[in-house]
């Protein structure tokens, strides 16, 4: 993903919080998934992840997104964004006058790929913290974690799957078990360094969202 790209990324998620926060307009009938000129790859069917944070803090303010490649990234991205800002459970909706107050940054994910270890003991040494993202599932239940979540709490690869384990609501030993599937996914990264400021490519280490 070139670096035009993550800007734009970020960019059109700022816009559509913004838009949706100030006129309530639908997420599809926002400017972001409108025939815009923009590259191949916003056409792609792409997993992404939004997440808002407080500044200059860093604390999380709300991360949804779709880890599956089912929709184009330009149609994804601006529902990932609406979802973050209003549908996290773990946080009340975002409010106008927070916007100002809070950067914005996108993760957009590779297809996940299973992680086949026999035995499962060994699965660990097929994880490699920083690089890698993980979706657990299995028993009616799923759980995701970006790969800056490992690698910022400094989790081990045996950590990282418990605590992925721990975020579907399963025992955190579960992945050792074969009716469990694990997935892992690497993402790129962009954020504003400052509310509606510029936008970098950032190290996996370097972030919050989850």
């Amino acid at each position: 993903m070139r670096s035009e790209e993550g800007e734009w990324a970020v960019r059109g998620a700022r816009a559509t919080l913004e838009s949706y926060l100030a006129e309530r307009v639908r997420a599809d009938d926002l400017p972001a998934v409108s025939e815009q000129p923009l590259t191949p790859l916003f056409d792609e069917p792409r997993g992404v992840f939004v997440t808002l944070k407080h500044h200059p803090s860093g604390e999380l303010r709300g991360c949804i997104g779709f880890p599956e490649p089912d929709l184009p990234l330009r149609v994804a991205l601006p529902r990932a964004t609406l979802a973050a800002a209003t549908a996290d459970p773990r946080f009340p909706p975002v409010e106008v006058a927070e916007l100002p107050h809070l950067t914005v940054e996108v993760s957009v994910l590779t297809p996940p790929q299973r992680i086949d270890a026999e035995p499962r003991a060994e699965m660990p040494r097929r994880v490699v913290v920083g690089r890698d993202g993980l979706i657990v599932d299995g028993r009616g239940t799923s759980g995701i974690l970006l790969p800056q979540v490992a690698a910022e709490l400094g989790w081990s690869a045996e950590e990282f799957l418990a605590q992925t384990c721990r975020k579907a609501g399963l025992p955190t030993r579960a992945w050792r078990d074969p009716d469990i599937e694990v997935r892992a996914f690497r993402a790129e990264i962009f954020q504003e360094r400052i509310p509606r400021g510029s936008v970098f490519a950032e190290s996996p280490t370097s972030s919050s969202g989850e």
